[in-house]
């Protein structure tokens, strides 16, 4: 009988079943992940499958996964998290181009009646994909040109460009043989153009990136050719010898000549008329239509009177006679002249040549001639003799002045002195004197109703070109106009050249910093719970930079931090996170000194500090007005005594201002406005610092940071603009936390400040 309970108790030990309860909180394999995803994946596609294991059982086990508030809409628009399974798909479209890190925070929360939770922060990151073909763009264009233009004259400028990244972005440019040029390059021209070979010239760009595989793009530049005079009319002969009967009737046709011009316009216009070497006796004899170039009879034509008419198609030199004193062929005589002179001898009657013009005279290649006359008579052995003539040619105006490019490319630092030389732009004219004396002028054009004149001066002997004024990349990025070289000549030549002036961008902007938004020199007040998880946001830093490409170029680092493992700063977006959770061990008060530094050569930067206090309980914002929480403090039996006792004085006197508040109250007031509560302040705020976005330039009027004081002293702390309102709040010790609601033990006055004060202290 004594074994029997025993027994009955170990049977029904046997039988017992321990129920889960729900103490063990959902965990990731890793807590913190970097993926690679690349642009264009498509709609749906797998980027991660999250798990994450509950210990417990049952609802206990049972896991849902979600976004924290930490995770920005942008990036919950791009990638859809399936609650059940944990899978990050494709949501939206993926552009390397329009943005490259997306972040996220995932939740993993279990069903159980008091839910724990899990969290995995996730760092995605955008491959590029060569999805973008190579750009081109004609920067600056001359066409038409003249055929005769210079040799390396820049044609056109061409930039090009590619939106990939690394290899993608990496563009070559392939250009027709003949134009050399880089990746900003300069249509340059290598040969010499000719209208009447070919008149139009269609080149085609194409820019190839790097990518696999790999995009192209293409631009055609068409180069039309004008003409210049540069061929002269050509007979179909040189000489003509025409047999006409006498008395042939007045009217009747000579000759009808045609003379051909490979020109084209008014420079293949062709005229016709006797030189100056054409006897008064021919040109009363035959007329000579200067439009056909028909030679008709005018004149009475006898044999016996008149047998031979010359008529010069060529300029006559100079006329030369030879003799010889011996007879028969020993007096027969031959007149030679070098043959690669532009002249040629001819024999005008016996023992009289002409010297005449064979071939264009240029004096700018050859200003004058040494021309050796050789006469050599028949006889055996030959005897000969020679005489040397001097001819000096004149100059005429027949050259405009040259630049030695067409295009000039300027590249100014802004910032510039005023009066600053730029660049000295000279011309060359190869004729002599007055026809090569230059005066160089700026061609007039207004931008935004501003004169070029206003801008920049040229000095009309040299050709120097100076800055008038000091120019700011970030208001004036380039200029684009014209410069005149004209000659002194009778008519004037001229010719005009390209400027663009590209201004300089130098580091003379520091970054700003938008947020957290804080009066200047003061310090951002923040507060967060000591409860914060690891990879909480605390706080983001947010700088602008009016520079432009490298000097506008923004990191973030820690200046100075209290604890360096217990915060961490993004260098590229500015988001402080917590590294760990707050041990009892860390302090309360928590000091970050950020520094925002641009990319310039000098770099320049800013610097904000953030005040961080941790709480015990979290504590809700309001507007732009912070309210410090009241310390608790563990106080000892005595100093129990001692505050209970100070506590008594305190509310008689809290009364006694109370009473005289309500006094003053009673009294007419001025306006019928009704004083602003607390939420009239909230709504007035335009954004919360916490947050991490902007304010605009009006909080500043709102932005009071209250603080009340163990001595019962109300600080404000920044200057108040004249007229400006704030808010007086009285908490009163041991209340702890208030809230927004009429019932919460705490008053409210409105007061009006005179001017601006650094501090304003109240006393009791």
């Amino acid at each position: 009988e004594t074994r029997w309970p025993r027994f009955r108790l170990k049977c029904a030990l046997e039988f017992i079943k321990f129920l889960d309860t729900n103490d063990n909180a959902p965990a990731f394999d890793k807590d913190n992940l970097n993926l690679k995803v690349m642009e264009n994946s498509p709609i749906g596609s797998l980027v991660i499958r999250l798990s994450a294991t509950d210990l417990d059982e049952g609802s206990n086990s049972d896991i849902t996964y979600s976004y924290s508030l930490y995770t920005s809409e942008k990036t919950q628009e791009t990638f859809n998290l399936n609650p059940a399974t944990g899978e990050v798909t494709v949501k939206g479209i993926l552009n390397y181009e329009d943005f490259r890190i997306y972040d996220m925070e995932v939740i993993a929360t279990d069903k159980g009646a008091t839910s724990l939770t899990g969290q995995c922060t996730i760092k995605i990151l955008v491959e590029d994909m060569n999805d973008n073909h190579p750009e081109i763009s004609i920067k600056s264009f001359q066409s038409p040109v003249t055929e005769n233009i210079e040799l390396d004259t820049v044609i056109a400028v061409v930039s090009i460009s590619d939106k990939d990244s690394g290899e993608n972005g990496i563009v070559d440019l392939h250009i027709p043989d003949n134009i050399d040029g880089s990746k900003f390059a300069d249509l340059i021209l290598k040969q010499t153009l000719d209208r009447e070979k070919q008149a139009v010239h269609n080149l085609i760009l194409t820019a190839v990136d790097g990518g696999t595989p790999a995009r192209s793009g293409t631009a055609s530049v068409i180069v039309h050719v004008l003409d210049t005079n540069d061929n002269p009319p050509i007979f179909d002969q040189s000489i003509y010898n025409v047999k006409i009967m006498e008395n042939s009737p007045i009217g009747s046709l000579v000759i009808d000549l045609n003379a051909t011009d490979l020109d084209e316009g008014l420079n293949s216009d062709i005229s016709y008329s006797y030189s100056l070497y054409t006897s008064e006796k021919t040109q009363e004899t035959f007329n000579l239509n200067p439009a056909t170039g028909e030679i008709t009879v005018k004149g009475m034509l006898n044999y016996e009177h008149f047998r031979i008419y010359d008529m010069e198609l060529d300029t006559v030199i100079a006329v030369v006679s030879v003799s010889d004193k011996d007879s028969g062929d020993n007096g027969i005589v031959d007149l030679h002249i070098p043959d690669n002179m532009p002249f040629k001898l001819r024999e005008s009657s016996d023992n009289y040549y002409e010297l005449v013009v064979s071939e264009p005279l240029d004096r700018e290649k050859v200003p004058e001639y040494d021309i050796t006359f050789t006469v050599t008579d028949r006889g055996s052995p030959p005897l000969s003799d020679n005489e040397t003539m001097t001819l000096e040619l004149l100059d005429v105006n027949d050259n405009v002045p040259q630049f030695p490019q067409s295009f000039y490319t300027i590249r100014v630092m802004e910032n510039n002195a005023p009066g600053a030389l730029l660049s000295s732009l000279t011309a060359f004219d190869p004729d002599l004197h007055e026809n090569q004396y230059l005066v160089y002028f700026i061609i007039e054009k207004e931008i935004a109703n501003t004169s070029m004149s206003m801008l920049f001066s040229i000095n009309p002997e040299n050709g120097n070109l100076y800055a008038l004024k000091t120019f700011d990349y970030e208001i004036e990025k380039e200029f684009l106009f014209h410069i005149e070289a004209r000659d002194s000549g009778s008519p004037p030549l001229s010719s005009n050249v390209t400027i663009h002036i590209i201004i300089v961008d130098q580091n003379d902007n520091a970054p700003v910093i938008v947020s957290p938004w804080r009066a200047h020199g003061s310090v951002v007040e923040e507060k967060i719970p000591r409860s914060t998880d690891k990879g909480s946001l605390v706080a983001k830093v947010i700088a602008l930079d009016t520079d432009s490409v490298h000097n506008s170029r923004i990191t973030y680092q820690f200046l100075q931090v209290t604890d360096a493992t217990l915060f961490s700063l993004d260098q590229y977006n500015g988001e402080i996170r917590t590294m760990r959770m707050f041990s009892y061990r860390d302090p309360r008060h928590q000091r970050l000194v950020v520094v925002a530094k641009d990319n310039g050569e000098p770099a320049l930067s800013a610097t904000v500090t953030i005040s961080l206090t941790t709480m015990e309980t979290a504590v809700k914002a309001y507007s732009d007005m912070t309210e410090e929480p009241l310390e608790y403090d563990i106080f000892s039996d005595i100093n129990l005594y001692l505050v209970i006792g100070l506590g008594s004085v305190s509310f008689l006197l809290l009364i006694t201002i109370l009473v005289t508040i309500v006094i003053k109250c009673q009294k007419p007031k001025p306006s019928k406005a009704a004083p602003p509560s607390r939420n009239s302040v909230i709504s007035e705020r335009n954004s919360t610092i916490a947050d991490s976005t902007l304010v605009s330039n009006d909080a500043y009027w709102y932005s009071l940071f209250l603080a009340e004081t163990r001595k019962g002293k109300l600080v404000v702390r920044q200057p108040l603009p004249k007229g400006s309102r704030y808010i007086v709040s009285s908490i009163p010790r041991g209340t702890g936390l208030t809230d927004t609601s009429d019932s919460a033990a705490s008053t409210l006055q409105e007061a009006k400040v005179s001017h601006a004060q650094p501090n304003i202290q109240l006393r009791n």
